[in-house]
């Protein structure tokens, strides 16, 4: 059965029984979704989950989504973020309809604001941001009024244009909604809508000194895009009845919110914030590095898109938030690996093996690009008299079970010949040095007819042909399951071995010519991709997974 059938027969989730029934009953003939980043820091998986729902609902019913900045806090947000947003979105194969920014509504939603005005529905507070707080209540008391709350809207439309015209400095005076702050909703308790900041904005310069809060800029900017499905994660619960109120109150296109459970990730965070303290007190490379959990960094890594998508089609969307196993994030992009990625050798920690009766100069072998693709072609290898493989390839005096190579045992070099070992050569502190060897001419792979049998299978590359290149191993950023919720600083989970360097592995001549965009299993070690920091004096490349889920968790702190 095709992976296309199986999804098709996958049973609907709420979001699309809600469009479904939205559809058939005519309420929308089509339906139109966003994704409404803050641009301040890069995307990460969770940020994946919402993009593939939203691009994926619009696409499946026929829709369109927009890209909607959230550009409402100037001094958090650069272009720089803008920029990498757009990058991940595309990189994961989604294109938007329209390009939007809150700031695009900043005139819209100055009008709306007059409006609430006019209307009794808003005031203008001089009160601190202390004393707002103070007299929110608690969720079992109510709160208190405000002094200003009862100033007629003459007096408010003046304020409120002087806010505008820059005539107060920051945190003097606000815009407040007039609802009720005896709400048993602390949100619904008279929210501030707009809030003075003189502050350069990336879009519209120094036009603006005031700035309308994110509970404000929301729902209208869905409204005036006419987003028929506002799709938020449970947090913003608490936000749907401001959101509704607003919409309602100001009489304008009738959007609406759904939220949906976020989705966190096994031994890593899903916080901005958290991430952004990794990067800025250097406990990462940047957001990019290969071990964050940012679309970037997972890019580096050598995750694929596709692998990504599937990660998140396979969690799929609930109304309870819980912790995904990132086993299974590693699950999709070894199974996309293994059809796409590209074999070969490379040795870490070289020993070296002389072919005593190998008597030709060298010689080339074949080997296959990928044994599960059919159409993924051979390459040839040089094959001589001096080889390098893995030093725990050998055991001097190896346990009854031990295939690989022993003094006296045979094993296989991967597509060569069969090869016996005869001598061990050491240095004056007993360290080997290297093995005397001998091959059985008529073992070559692909054309053996010596009749001999052997259990082990050994990469290799021949030692003149090598080239080298810099390999990175990742491993998992913490070493406990979900650091946020251990007692203490997340930092203090920060997993010690989550990278090691192998400075010079030695690689088949092959690899010299590796390209980004492809990605590779050196054979017997894992799944790896070319690094950026790669340049003409050197290849680096990424672990981006082992070949089998090897991970033992490490309780306590790193």
């Amino acid at each position: 059965m095709s992976e296309e059938v199986k999804k098709e027969e996958r049973s609907l989730n709420f979001l699309e029984e809600i469009i479904e029934e939205d559809l058939k009953s005519g309420k929308y003939k089509s339906i139109v979704t966003r994704f409404p980043p803050e641009p301040n820091g890069y995307l990460h998986m969770g940020h994946a989950t919402s993009i593939c729902l939203n691009f994926g609902l619009s696409k499946k019913y026929g829709g369109y989504t927009n890209l909607r900045f959230d550009d409402t806090n100037p001094t958090t947000e650069e272009i720089e973020y803008v920029e990498s947003i757009k990058g991940d979105i595309r990189w994961l194969g989604f294109e938007w309809k329209n390009e939007h920014y809150a700031s695009d509504y900043f005139d819209q939603l100055y009008e709306y604001a007059i409006t609430l005005i006019k209307k009794g529905l808003a005031y203008v507070d001089d009160s601190s941001s202390e004393e707002i707080a103070a007299m929110k209540g608690t969720p079992t008391e109510p709160g208190k009024n405000s002094p200003y709350r009862d100033r007629n809207a003459e007096v408010n439309l003046n304020l409120f244009e002087r806010m505008k015209s820059g005539e107060f400095p920051d945190g003097t005076h606000t815009l407040r909604a007039k609802i009720d702050m005896a709400h048993t909703n602390m949100l619904m308790r008279d929210p501030v809508l707009y809030r003075i900041k003189h502050a350069h904005h990336h879009q519209t310069g120094d036009k603006w000194c005031i700035y309308p809060m994110y509970d404000f800029a929301h729902g209208q900017s869905d409204s005036i895009e006419q987003v028929t499905h506002s799709i938020c994660t449970l947090e913003f619960v608490p936000h749907r009845e401001l959101y509704d109120w607003l919409i309602e109150n100001l009489e304008i296109y009738p959007s609406h919110q759904y939220e949906f459970a976020r989705r966190n990730l096994s031994y890593t965070v899903m916080s901005k914030r958290k991430l952004l303290q990794l990067v800025t007190e250097n406990h990462v490379a940047g957001w990019d590095d290969p071990r964050m959990p940012t679309i970037s960094g997972l890019r580096r890594r050598g995750y694929t898109p596709e692998s990504i998508r599937e990660f998140c089609d396979r969690i799929g969307i609930a109304k309870r938030e819980n912790l995904t196993d990132v086993g299974l994030l590693e699950f999709c992009i070894r199974e996309h690996l293994n059809k796409i990625a590209l074999r070969r050798m490379v040795v870490f920690d070289p020993l070296k093996i002389v072919i005593t009766n190998y008597t030709d100069a060298e010689e080339m072998v074949e080997s296959e690009n990928n044994p599960e693709d059919p159409n993924g072609g051979a390459r040839q290898i040089p094959f001589s008299n001096e080889l390098y493989i893995e030093q725990e390839d050998f055991m001097e005096n190896p346990p009854k079970k031990f295939f690989r190579l022993a003094p006296g045992k045979m094993v296989r070099l991967k597509s060569a010949y069969i090869i016996q070992c005869n001598e061990v050569i050491k240095d004056a502190a007993g360290n080997i040095t290297e093995l005397r060897c001998t091959y059985i001419p008529e073992s070559r792979s692909h054309n053996d007819t010596s009749g001999i049998t052997v259990k082990g299978t050994l990469h290799w590359v021949s030692v003149k042909h090598a080239v080298t290149a810099e390999v990175r191993l990742y491993d998992r950023l913490f070493n406990v399951e979900d650091p946020s919720g251990e007692e203490g600083d997340f930092k203090d989970y920060i997993n010690p071995g989550s990278l090691q360097v192998v400075k010079a592995a030695y690689a088949e001549p092959s690899l010299k010519h590796a390209k980004f965009e492809e990605r590779y299993q050196f054979l017997r070690k894992g799944y790896f991709t070319l690094d950026k920091d790669s340049s003409a004096s050197g290849m680096v490349f990424n672990r981006t997974v082992t070949l089998k889920d090897s991970w033992k968790p490490v309780t306590g702190k790193g």
